[in-house]
């Protein structure tokens, strides 16, 4: 469903007029989620009994048991909310929990909606009261981050920061795209991994995990080329490997002496002083910007190097 341009919305902005785009993390809105059980409904479809008349249950049921007990798995309990059907206990966890057991919810659900809903065949849509598609329900959700003021994204299967819209859209969204491609399974999931960190605030970790991301690449890069590297090959010989091949056309290989240079000093250096060795007696502590520098770097060396590899027969 678009998101509708109220007066209060546009009264909002002209009292923000000016002042700087500031995203928060901290807080939901009850407002915010609200809008989101109403996406669930539309893109996911009511739960109902013996809806088929026949004994069986609507399509929706199946999704809605999948996202409870999922969750109710991971947080070690029986149930979100006490009694109630399961998409009662999905709103009812979505509007009384804490910022990220709530972005767990949201995460998981719209992870359903975007894999697995998009399988379902015309008619099983119309017993499941589908009323929004899968992409329609994504951008509501993202929209809807961004009215709040609300610095998170919905991408690839996981929910990401947002400190830079600019960066997101033009380097994290095509990262992850080209991930998605058969052959990348593996720096995929740690791609996504090292997000999930940052959002938690575990920022050792979300470096180390960029790393393997950015390291995984070369190797899944190597492997479909039939490249021989060690396996237990770092950073540096595996960038030294697919220079050595000419991943980087002859012509422009002085051109990319800096974008090298990078790639060696900048996401392993970061790794390597932070998170991938021991701390010594004195615990490290990573901020939040080296993070974000860490996984924006990930990405950006990931696009980079994704694309040659498409753009080489």
């Amino acid at each position: 469903m678009a998101i509708l341009d109220i007066f209060s919305k546009r009264k909002k902005r002209l009292d923000q007029a000016g002042k700087p785009d500031v995203y928060q993390y901290d807080s939901l809105p009850q407002t915010f989620r609200a809008q989101v059980a109403h996406i669930w409904k539309d893109s996911i479809g009511p739960f109902s009994i013996d809806s088929l008349g026949l004994g069986g249950e609507s399509p929706a049921n199946q999704f809605w048991k999948l996202i409870h007990d999922t969750l109710c798995r991971e947080k070690g309990v029986f149930s979100l909310c006490g009694t109630g059907t399961p998409i009662e206990q999905c709103v009812s966890y979505l509007l009384g929990s804490n910022s990220d057991d709530a972005l767990d919810i949201i995460e998981f659900s719209f992870r359903v909606i975007d894999r697995l809903l998009r399988r379902l065949n015309p008619i099983e849509v119309e017993l499941a009261k589908i009323k929004q598609g899968p992409d329609e329900a994504i951008e509501e959700l993202n929209g809807r981050f961004r009215e709040h003021g609300i610095g998170y994204q919905y991408l690839g299967g996981t929910i990401v920061r947002a400190d830079s819209q600019f960066i997101h859209s033009d380097v994290v969204e095509p990262a992850l795209a080209l991930l998605n491609a058969e052959g990348f399974d593996g720096p995929a999931d740690e791609f996504v991994r090292a997000f999930e960190h940052y959002r938690h605030r575990r920022y050792k970790e979300a470096v180390a995990e960029a790393l393997k991301a950015f390291e995984s690449t070369m190797k899944a890069i190597c492997t479909a080329r039939k490249w021989a590297y060690p396996s237990n090959a770092t950073a540096k010989p595996l960038i030294d490997l697919l220079f050595s091949k000419g991943l980087v056309p002859t012509e422009l290989q002085t051109h990319f002496a800096g974008l090298r240079s990078a790639m060696e000093s900048g996401l392993p250096t970061i790794s390597n002083r932070t998170s991938r060795h021991g701390q010594g007696p004195v615990p490290t502590e990573v901020p939040p910007h080296v993070a974000a520098y860490a996984l924006h770097l990930a990405a950006s060396n990931i696009v980079f190097l994704v694309e040659a590899h498409k753009a080489r027969p």
